[in-house]
Order: C-alpha cells, then sequence, then structure tokens
C-alpha cells in the first residue's frame, strides 16, 4: 500500500456528500439499560465522489485519476470542503487557531491538531497533510516565520522548531489540510446514457489512518 500526494480535482469534491462516522458498540442488557464502548479514538470520514459530477469531462478526469491511483492500492489527499481549515468556515487561518502544546525548553517537534468542542467535550484531530504554505505559528501569541523559526513537513504535519519553545510557552498554529483518503471500491460503473439521463456513478472514498 501506498500513499500518493496529490489532491482530487477540487472542484469534483467540491460537490461530494460525505463526512465523519463514529463506530459504537452498543449491547442491551437484561434490565434494558445499554452498554456503550467506542474503540475508535477518532472518527474516520467517508465520502461519495460521484455526487459532484457533472459531464462527461467530469467522468474522463475521474477514470484518470481512478486508474493512476489503481483502485483501493493507493492513498491520496481530499479537500473537505465542509472542513478544511483550522479556524471557522469563512475566515482564513490565523496563527492562533489551534493549541498544539506547551513548551518544555526541550521539545522541539509538535504534531499539527484540531480540536472540536461542544460544552465540556472535546475531541482532538491530528492533522497529518496539511496544505503547503498556509501553516501559521505563533508562540504565546508572537507570530513565528516558516524557514526561519520553525519548518512544516507537509507529508506528516509535524511542526519542528529551530530552537525549542520554553517551558510554559503554548504554541499555536493555523493551517489549511487535506484528509488522507482512498477509494473504497476497485470497481466504477459508469452508463453515459443512464449518467445522461441524470443517474450518477457512486464511488466511495473512505479516510485511511498514517
Amino acid at each position: 500500500m501506498g500513499f500518493h500526494d496529490v489532491r482530487f480535482p477540487p472542484r469534483l469534491s467540491l460537490g461530494s456528500a460525505g463526512g465523519p462516522a463514529w463506530r459504537t458498540e452498543i449491547v442491551t442488557l437484561a434490565n434494558g439499560h445499554e452498554a456503550r464502548n467506542a474503540p475508535w479514538a477518532q472518527s474516520r470520514r467517508h465520502y461519495d465522489a460521484g455526487v459532484g459530477l457533472s459531464s462527461l469531462t467530469d467522468i474522463a478526469e475521474l477514470l484518470a485519476f481512478f486508474e493512476a491511483r489503481r483502485g483501493r492500492l493507493h492513498g491520496f489527499r481530499w479537500k473537505d470542503w465542509a472542513d478544511h481549515r483550522s479556524g471557522p468556515p469563512g475566515r482564513p487561518p490565523g496563527p492562533a487557531d489551534q493549541v498544539l502544546g506547551i513548551g518544555d525548553g526541550l521539545s522541539v517537534t509538535f504534531g499539527l491538531a484540531k480540536t472540536y468542542r461542544s460544552g465540556a467535550a472535546s475531541v482532538r484531530r491530528p492533522i497529518a497533510k496539511p496544505v503547503t504554505g498556509t501553516v501559521q505559528v505563533a508562540l504565546d501569541g508572537a507570530a513565528l516565520l516558516e524557514g526561519a523559526d520553525f519548518e512544516v513537513d507537509p507529508a506528516t504535519g509535524t511542526v519542528t522548531f529551530a530552537v525549542p519553545p520554553a517551558a510554559g510557552g503554548t504554541v499555536t498554529a493555523g493551517f489549511e489540510f487535506d484528509v488522507p483518503v482512498r477509494f473504497d471500491t476497485d470497481r466504477i460503473e459508469v452508463s453515459v446514457a443512464s449518467f445522461q439521463a441524470g443517474e450518477v456513478p457512486r464511488v466511495p472514498v473512505v479516510e485511511i489512518r498514517l
């Protein structure tokens, strides 16, 4: 299994349908109460790439991309238009969007992450595929310079500082990101007549762990 560092055509993913899914195991007890368990620490996103197709040119582009990935064999980048920024929708990323960690005076590497909050509950999502050129980093609110103060690995989402942040220093970042995915099928069925009549092929895409 490999990963191709190429993005699925954004104009096709713009019209796609999908989002996060959790796996919850539920056992109903004899007294009617439930025992619930979540074996996954993170949700897994699913999409349908077929929904965004609007022309035969789109189909040709999809088929070329699918063939190059050899179906389910190779992963690739996917832009989730509903969730691809560190901050609120419609606002450009800012260096204070997400807390990455607290400096200890020794550590120089911090992983990009996005935290989702609702009330007192929160989930921290690791970000492994930042978009090159979009990552902004700050230390205690002071913006830093990429290339001088820090480097970003776009293949892993790791931020490496030239000098370890001081103990107690808050490391924050803003960024755009892609989702690492693969096709969840080795077969695509396309009928030109059906497509022209309004029927689109189903092309499932699923998030992968890296």
